[in-house]
């Protein structure tokens, strides 16, 4: 099983975003399982969402506490939150940000990185800083867990179809094409 939790602010489509990456993965014949966390549901709160996906019918429906990956849908997220709690070793971020991998603070556990200015991209694309739809693309590329045909289809299925298809398909594709991935080296003590 994979599991990964989204993390955003209220607003910017996190859960959403887990929602839509599910149809995503059940288009390509996987088994997947959105989780919505709702707590303080005001716009800019901390807001946390899962997601499961496997080969097998998915029973487990809590809270995910040791993802596989993380996406971090707002740059200033983790100086509030600790994002990072319960990563397994060597585990996935996938974090919007225009900071090149030196300036990003990254736990010792993650071992990949997806860097993505999902916030220009989304002031270009919207004139607003949603990054939902771009940070798919961001984790398509990084992860390689769901192809981008399968997340532009979900999209043209979801709600979107009808008012902001074309500017969500053109974001999904940068968030996918402007994505620079990082494998993290870490030294073991001797």
């Amino acid at each position: 099983m994979y599991e990964v939790r989204f993390h955003g602010r209220g607003g910017q489509g996190a859960v959403t975003a887990a929602s839509m990456l599910a149809s995503a993965l059940l288009e390509e014949g996987k088994y997947a399982v959105s989780i919505p966390s709702f707590g303080f549901e005001r716009r800019g709160a901390p807001v946390v969402s899962f997601l499961r996906c496997s080969d097998r019918e998915i029973r487990q429906l809590t809270n995910i506490y040791t993802p596989d990956c993380l996406i971090c849908v707002d740059p200033t997220l983790a100086k509030s939150v600790d994002i990072f709690s319960g990563l397994k070793p060597g585990g996935t971020l996938v974090q919007a940000t225009h900071k090149p991998l030196a300036e990003v603070v990254i736990a010792d556990t993650v071992g990949v990185v997806g860097l993505c200015d999902a916030i220009g991209i989304a002031l270009e694309v919207f004139k607003r800083p949603i990054t939902n739809t771009i940070m798919l693309g961001a984790f398509a590329k990084t992860t390689g867990v769901v192809s981008l045909e399968a997340l532009k289809r979900s999209l043209e299925e979801s709600d979107f179809r009808d008012a902001g298809l074309a500017q969500n398909l053109i974001a999904l594709e940068r968030g996918y094409n402007e994505t620079t991935v990082h494998t993290i080296e870490r030294r073991v003590a001797a």
